[in-house]
């Protein structure tokens, strides 16, 4: 393994810009409609709000609908992005972690049920790498003690339940727009309800968010680079040499992006991001749809695989595939995967390093909690890319690997 090359693909599937998407709408034969009305029709809502990361959008949902109860509990997935815990701090809220069910991040619904109360303000629903999950479930418990259900589809702009957009089945959705997701302005969030209420709540939120002059001038630079670097060529600069070094240091938290703080910005998003962003949003459906037929393929060599399994839709719904995440069937059989070729750049990784509980800063807001199988998910599971432009050879070759870890074990 060690001798064989692959070419350097990206963690997750992303949209690549195009040097049209920089020219003023002004001067473009395209549609010269607004980010935010092109994401609402995508989404198909009547508003869509733009925000200046995923997270940002979730503090702003948490904002809003404090304004309409003073409940201060927040359930969130044990196994999710730190980001959502940190969201929810920052909100001044108290975060609640229920356990995720047996081999899958959805909720364990004993779990939920058993930490859902009249204290609880809200249940963070995510739908996970594209994966939709039970929504309806939530719902029901959330109804149950007058909650609210904000959906988290930060990964999963583009999936569907019922032929219906995931982050609209509850009282608020959020997506993120950030670097490698299916549309990106490099650092973005949106926000949605069809709740007349809780969306001028989400407005005046959004309203008093301050501009960053700085952050923007860094977050539009950063974009320009991504316009240049996402792709094969300039993959091993902007993210495979950062990861391998991380990877040799022995540091899995930073090699996966697990070192959180609660200092990130809440601000005012450019309008040039946001003309670049409606420009690409044009090709959005094409590509969900280029990335959906190549992820069956992918999917029909991993699930011949015995003793591996994928993590799938709940029934009646189809998700986006900006990854896979794979399971495995011991922790020692995952390492020797991740051994073998997390240090490639051919796509293979980790989504997150633990469940919630078990980073150390956020160790102390969840000390009693009670998540074994989220444990054992973060255990068990590494992810594959599902970038348009790693090759069915190097796929195959990856697949070979995963074979052979699992009989040797």
């Amino acid at each position: 393994m060690k001798k064989m090359k692959f070419t350097e693909a990206a963690p997750t599937a992303g949209l690549a810009l195009t040097w049209r998407d920089f020219i003023p709408p002004l001067f473009s034969l395209h549609s010269k409609a607004s980010l935010e009305a092109k994401l609402a029709s995508f989404i198909g809502v009547d508003e869509a709000q733009v925000e200046c990361s995923g997270t940002a959008a979730l503090v702003v949902a948490l904002e809003a609908i404090k304004m309409l109860s003073d409940r201060k509990h927040v359930v969130i997935s044990a196994y999710t992005c730190p980001w959502v815990a940190l969201a929810v701090i920052k909100a001044q809220l108290t975060p609640v972690l229920a356990d995720s069910r047996p081999e899958h991040f959805d909720y364990c619904e004993e779990s939920l049920k058993s930490v859902v109360n009249h204290q609880t303000l809200a249940i963070v629903h995510t739908h996970l790498a594209g994966r939709v999950a039970d929504v309806e479930k939530t719902i029901t418990i959330a109804k149950s003690v007058g909650a609210y259900v904000i959906e988290d589809a930060a990964q999963s702009l583009g999936a569907k339940l019922h032929h219906k957009s995931v982050g609209t089945f509850g009282d608020v959705g959020i997506y993120s727009l950030g670097v490698g997701k299916g549309l990106t302005i490099f650092s973005g969030g949106v926000v949605v309800s069809a709740n007349e209420q809780i969306r001028e709540a989400l407005r005046r939120v959004s309203n008093h968010l301050p501009r960053n002059y700085l952050v923007e001038l860094r977050r539009s630079i950063e974009l320009i680079a991504y316009y240049f670097l996402y792709r094969p060529l300039g993959m091993g600069l902007a993210f495979g040499c950062h990861l391998r070094d991380k990877l040799k240091r022995g540091n899995l938290i930073e090699a996966v992006g697990d070192d959180c703080s609660l200092d990130f910005p809440l601000h005012k998003v450019g309008i040039w991001r946001k003309w670049i962003g409606a420009k690409a949003a044009d090709r959005l459906p094409e590509f969900i749809e280029k990335t959906k037929n190549l992820a069956e393929k992918r999917l029909a060599k991993l699930t011949k695989i015995s003793g591996v399994s994928v993590v799938l839709d709940v029934k009646d719904a189809q998700g986006v595939w900006p990854f896979f995440i794979v399971k495995m069937p011991s922790e020692e059989a995952r390492d020797n995967v991740l051994d073998l070729l997390w240090n490639k750049g051919v796509g293979v990784g980790r989504l997150f390093i633990h469940a919630l509980k078990d980073y150390e800063y956020l160790a102390p807001y969840f000390a009693g909690a009670k998540v074994q199988n989220a444990q054992a998910f973060a255990a068990h599971t590494f992810i594959i890319t599902n970038c348009i432009w790693l090759s069915e050879r190097d796929f195959a070759r990856i697949c070979d690997v995963i074979s052979e870890q699992v009989a040797h074990v």
